[in-house]
C-alpha cells in the first residue's frame, strides 16, 4: 500500500478537480524550492493569483528562520500557492499562513480522522510531532503572498533530515492518497483564500477555528527573537494582525515574528 501511496502525481487528475480561487496547477519532479520558484516568477512579472506549484521533491527545502528541510521523494505533499493580496490591508495578511495551518487540519480531519493542532506561528502538530510546516513570503510586485506547506504523508524518521516529525502513515490511520490531500487541501485553502479576501483579513468563523485547534493559545511558552530578550509568559490570543500575544509579567506583547517553545510543567 505505501508503494502505491508514493506513487507520481497525475497532474491531469488534479487540474481536472481544480476550483476557483485557485486557476492554475503545475507539478515538477524536483525543484529547490517551490516558493523560491513562484516568488522568482512573481519577480518576473508574472501573473501568478491563483497558481499552485506542486514538487516530488524539493532538495533546498526552507523552514523558518533559514533552515533547511529536506524528505525522501514523494513522501509528502510539498506545494506552494500565490495568492494576490492587492485587496486586503497589510495589516491583514499575516493572517494567510495562520488559515493555511487551519486548512491542513481540516483536511487531515476530514481524510484521516487526524486530532491535529495549530503551534504559532506555522507548525500543524499531532500530539509534539511536527505533522506538516508553513512558510510565507511577500513577493514585492503586485503584492502577491507565496505561502508553502510541506504535510508528511509515508515520511518516516530514516526519510527526513532534522528531528521532531511525525506522518500520517506514522499515526495508525488509513492514509488518503497524496492526489486525494492535495485536492482537499486546495478546497479547505480555497474557501478560507475566500473568506479573508472578503472580510480584509480574518473573518470571525477564521477567528474562532484558529483558537480551537490552537495549541499555542493558553500555554506557558517562551518566544525567542533576534536580538532582542526572550519573552516568557502565557500566549492568551492572536490579534488582528496575526501576531501572537503574550501575557508576561502584567504587559501584553505582540509578537509577529520568532521561534515559540511551548514550556512544558511551568
Amino acid at each position: 500500500m505505501e508503494g502505491d501511496l508514493r506513487a507520481p502525481l497525475d497532474v491531469h487528475s488534479l487540474r481536472a478537480a481544480l476550483q476557483p480561487p485557485w486557476r492554475r496547477l503545475d507539478v515538477v519532479v524536483e525543484t529547490g524550492s517551490t516558493n523560491a520558484d513562484l516568488v522568482g516568477r512573481a519577480a518576473a512579472g508574472e501573473e501568478l493569483d491563483g497558481s499552485v506549484l506542486i514538487a516530488e521533491h524539493q532538495t533546498a527545502g526552507r523552514g523558518r528562520l533559514g533552515r533547511t528541510w529536506t524528505a525522501t521523494p514523494r513522501t509528502q505533499v510539498i506545494m506552494s500557492v500565490a495568492v494576490s493580496a492587492r485587496d486586503v490591508p497589510a495589516a491583514g495578511w499575516g493572517w494567510l499562513p495562520l488559515a493555511t495551518g487551519v486548512a491542513v487540519v481540516d483536511a487531515v480531519s476530514a481524510l484521516a480522522n487526524v486530532d491535529a493542532g495549530v503551534k504559532w506561528p506555522n507548525d500543524v502538530l499531532v500530539g509534539t510531532g511536527k505533522l506538516a510546516g508553513i512558510l510565507a513570503e511577500v513577493a514585492s510586485v503586485e503584492p502577491v503572498i507565496v505561502v508553502g506547506l510541506g504535510l508528511n504523508v509515508t515520511l518516516t524518521p530514516g526519510d527526513v533530515d532534522g528531528g521532531g516529525a511525525t506522518s500520517l502513515s506514522a499515526l495508525d490511520v488509513t492514509v488518503p492518497s497524496r492526489a486525494a490531500l492535495v485536492t482537499r487541501l486546495l478546497s479547505e485553502l480555497g474557501q478560507r483564500v475566500d473568506a479573508w479576501r472578503a472580510a480584509g483579513g480574518a473573518d470571525r468563523r477564521l477567528r474562532d477555528d484558529y483558537t480551537k485547534h490552537s495549541l499555542t493559545i493558553g500555554s506557558h511558552v517562551r518566544a525567542t527573537m533576534p536580538g532582542r530578550p526572550d519573552i516568557i509568559g502565557i500566549a492568551r490570543s492572536v490579534d488582528e494582525q496575526g501576531r501572537l500575544c503574550i501575557e508576561s509579567n502584567g504587559e501584553i506583547l505582540a509578537v509577529s515574528a520568532g521561534d515559540v517553545v511551548h514550556l512544558r510543567g511551568v
